[in-house]
């Protein structure tokens, strides 16, 4: 199956710094993106429904930047990575969000991402 990368964009009133601790912090990850998570040095463990996914943290820009690297991608190179910009027009936050999926799974992506962002827009304020 091929795969694409898909690329997403959310509005938030929130700062980047505010928008930031909703990716590093695990009490506010669950709120949002996952049932449960550990977090042990760069190695992101999420769980969802009792499913594990591990993720290692390849890059972390404070209030600007975090990138994964799933240990178990079907693909190497592949990652899956958030950008916190404030747009100069309107000073709110643009989520920029990359991810990964097989050709005929990108509608249904895009659907739990708009998902996954509404329920941060909810408990962020915005």
């Amino acid at each position: 199956m091929n795969r694409v990368k898909l690329e997403l964009e959310f509005l938030f009133k929130g700062s980047p710094s505010t928008l930031y601790k909703f990716f590093t912090e695990p009490a506010r990850i669950v709120l949002w993106f996952c049932d449960e998570i550990d977090i042990s040095g760069d190695i992101y463990t999420f769980s969802w429904n009792g499913s594990e996914e591990t993720a290692l943290l390849i890059d972390d820009i404070e209030d600007e930047r975090l990138r994964f690297q799933w240990l178990d991608a079907p693909v190497k190179g592949e990652y899956l990575e958030f950008r916190f910009i404030t747009s100069e027009v309107t000073n709110e936050t643009i989520l920029e969000i990359t991810d990964f999926c097989d050709a005929d799974e990108v509608q249904d992506q895009r659907k739990l991402w708009m998902s996954q962002t509404a329920k941060l827009k909810i408990e962020s304020g915005g």
